[in-house]
């Protein structure tokens, strides 16, 4: 039996979303990593052992965003306001986001995206992503490239080059 289907088997089938230990760090690198302590993702996909997809429950802090502006090749992106209110940055605008409110980014749209919370309280919201082996992350604003490539992550300029 494959790890992560005999994780599911003995792993819980319910808990708390909470009880996930949030991480605060951003992978990007240098420079591009600082600026996200305000954002505490629990990946609530991983505790279950997901393969498909992967599911985030995400805490903005007032002032924090989500990620730098980005879309990607190769994963369709969704999320869904729980509490507070968020602002969607798009190449198209901006857009007030409240509870209830839903946004998704098809893979291969080359529309850069995040969100940031300009409110005085916390902001809490699901992130549902694909899980492809293989992908190519665009950011619109900076000089940086992520690829993907069997599952691992690394971070270029748009060039390609270090």
């Amino acid at each position: 039996m494959p790890e992560s289907r005999d994780h599911q088997a003995r792993g819980p089938r319910a808990l708390a979303a909470t009880s996930v230990e949030g991480r605060r760090s951003s992978s990007y690198p240098g420079a591009f990593a600082k600026g996200f302590e305000g954002r505490i993702k629990r990946a609530l996909g991983d505790a279950f052992g997901l393969e498909q997809f992967g599911v985030n429950l995400v805490t903005l802090e007032p002032g924090a965003m989500s990620a730098l502006r980005h879309w990607h090749e190769r994963e369709d992106e969704f999320i869904y306001v729980l509490e507070g209110e968020l602002v969607l940055v798009t190449d198209a605008g901006e857009q007030q986001l409240g509870p209830g409110m839903a946004a998704g980014f098809r893979a291969g749209t080359p529309d850069g995206h995040h969100l940031v919370n300009r409110s005085a309280a916390p902001a809490h919201y699901l992130e549902v992503g694909t899980r492809a082996l293989s992908d190519t992350v665009d950011y619109p604003d900076v000089d940086l490239k992520a690829v993907k490539e069997d599952g691992s992550w690394r971070f270029t300029r748009k060039d390609g080059s270090p």
